[in-house]
């Protein structure tokens, strides 16, 4: 894929995540369902964070996230997210410009401050994510620059921020403006939960063609065709979709179009410290390697080997250098 300026551009929310480590017993002191992503208000926020252990912050969101990833494998990226006016928001800015990737999204100058989770991650590696969005809910059709979108030769939505109607408005006038250029438009499903608010949306957003590219977890294809039986859904999958990446944890990943499904075992690893961002970062090398021209297998190998990093340590970016561990692997060319 050439003649565009990035590779990538991610569109979602943009979230500050604060991390901290804790144990079972804490989560049900806090009345918190373990592995669960829940929504919060101001002051669950602040009583929250009271209540936690040591913590360290670093700017996140899915889309964020992925795009992050994109740039640790040497690809061009961009994001487009709302943050506020105020220290999280400046923190936040910072963070994603220094490692590479273009963030020029107008803040947001009065009323929501800047979107936090608090995410708990207990000694087996799972993570309880507490969200208060903020900020990047007023996310809204002028905050799209047609010149980026044009410029990028994927743009990536994120489920997550199909809540707020101005945010829908600007992923549909996202996709347009792409379309209209002849790149390509992704979406990920990004938790069970969104899929069962808006389904037939989603639904509505594959079938019609405004997005290319599905991405999604063996759960989220089940609830997105209200099926426990997974062959089912993934025939509805292939049905639907141009494209799909479907995620199995240690099991791997599938690549799913309409004349075949191909199985790609996932990347090892020795030591699961922190599931947080295996998805956004499965996707990141997805999404890379796509851009680069590879082929769907290669991709997804890119995509195991980005997942496969992210969960051996805390936290959603990447520590090592994608593009020196994808070269040592002998995927990147």
């Amino acid at each position: 894929m050439t003649g565009h300026s990035f590779d990538v551009l991610g569109i979602g929310n943009a979230i500050m995540d604060i991390l901290a480590r804790t144990d079972d017993d804490f989560l049900v002191r806090e009345g918190l369902a373990k592995g669960s992503m829940r929504l919060i208000d101001t002051e669950e926020a602040e009583r929250l964070y009271s209540h936690m252990g040591p913590a360290r912050m670093v700017s996140g969101g899915c889309a964020g996230n992925t795009m992050a990833g994109v740039a640790s494998f040497g690809g061009k990226a961009a994001f487009i997210g709302k943050v506020a006016a105020d220290e999280l928001g400046r923190a936040y800015g910072h963070d994603i410009r220094a490692i590479g990737v273009h963030f020029d999204t107008p803040v947001l100058e009065a009323g929501a401050p800047t979107a936090r989770s608090m995410i708990l991650v207990t000694p087996d590696g799972e993570r309880t994510m507490n969200t208060y969005l903020g900020a990047c809910t007023h996310l809204t059709p002028d905050d799209i620059d047609p010149e980026v979108v044009g410029a990028a030769g994927i743009t990536y939505l994120e489920g997550y921020l199909w809540d707020p109607q101005a945010a829908k408005e600007a992923f549909r006038v996202a996709a347009g403006i792409a379309h209209a250029r002849g790149r390509l438009v992704a979406l990920t499903l990004s938790d069970s939960f969104c899929v069962d608010r808006y389904r037939p949306e989603f639904l509505d957003l594959i079938r019609s063609g405004t997005v290319d590219i599905v991405f999604a977890n063996a759960a989220e294809v089940r609830s997105l065709y209200q099926t426990a039986d997974f062959g089912t859904a993934l025939a509805g999958l292939r049905q639907d979709a141009k494209l799909a990446a479907v995620t199995l944890s240690e099991a791997g990943s599938l690549v799913v179009t309409r004349e075949e499904t191909v199985q790609v075992d996932a990347h090892p690893v020795e030591t699961v410290a922190d599931t947080t961002g295996a998805g956004d970062l499965y996707a990141a090398g997805f999404l890379f390697g796509l851009a680069r021209g590879y082929d769907m297998e290669t991709c997804a190998r890119f995509g195991g080997l980005a997942a496969a990093e992210i969960i051996s340590h805390l936290g959603a970016r990447p520590e090592a250098d994608l593009a020196d561990l994808a070269r040592q692997s002998g995927l990147l060319r």
